[in-house]
């Protein structure tokens, strides 16, 4: 898949209605939990900001994932996108995504040059509301894992979200009174689910709305 092609399909489709909730819906666990789509979320909501980073390497186009770490919190161990929390300093939502980048994975965030944004999305294990951010560099970059936060990058290849045998679904026991039959990516050995998964396969519907 030609980076350069594929930026471009990217610019235009962005600039377009987003699918959103129906393109979320597709890969949330199940129950679902409603509260994601509720047009009111509690007064004491937090923000954050993800970052779908394209870059290019062999001749296709890459993005990258990063592995949490266990540690005693809502998203120990998953794979997620780079981002984070805004702080009280982050002009927008951009900037948030932006710095959490550069802090957990390493690259330059003065390079990176923005095409959109995807539809945010509603956390309630959590109260994030997250909004994931659309750019690109020109050039693959050197990653480097902030090592608290980041226990693995994963170079995930665009043209394989588009596979269906990566689309599977399981049982996930998250604690004994907590088991949700969720659908998920797997990518490169890592089951990708959740919000993460909502938000690519938002992604992969916007690329789809565009011929070429």
């Amino acid at each position: 898949m030609n980076f350069e092609h594929v930026i471009r399909r990217l610019e235009l489709a962005l600039k377009a209605p987003l699918p959103g909730k129906p393109a979320q819906m597709n890969m949330s666990p199940m129950p679902v939990d409603m509260r994601r789509f509720d047009r009111v979320l509690p007064e004491n909501h937090r923000k954050s900001g993800v970052l779908i980073l394209f870059y290019p390497d062999r001749d296709s186009t890459f993005f990258p994932l990063i592995k949490r770490p266990e540690y005693a919190g809502y998203h120990s161990g998953q794979v997620a996108l780079p981002g984070g929390k805004m702080e009280i300093n982050d002009e927008n939502i951009i900037q948030t995504a932006l710095r959490e980048a550069e802090e957990e994975v390493g690259i330059d965030r003065t390079q990176v040059k923005i095409l959109g944004n995807l539809s945010d999305l509603y956390i309630p294990t959590s109260n994030f509301l997250v909004s994931p951010v659309v750019g690109f560099l020109e050039e693959r970059p050197e990653f480097l894992a902030e090592e608290k936060e980041v226990s693995r990058i994963i170079q995930a290849e665009l043209p394989n979200l588009f596979k269906p045998e990566i689309r599977k679904q399981k049982i996930l026991r998250l604690s004994q009174n907590l088991s949700l039959d969720t659908p998920y990516f797997a990518i490169d050995g890592e089951v990708v689910w959740g919000a993460t998964a909502m938000i690519l396969n938002e992604l992969i519907q916007v690329f789809l709305s565009t011929k070429g």
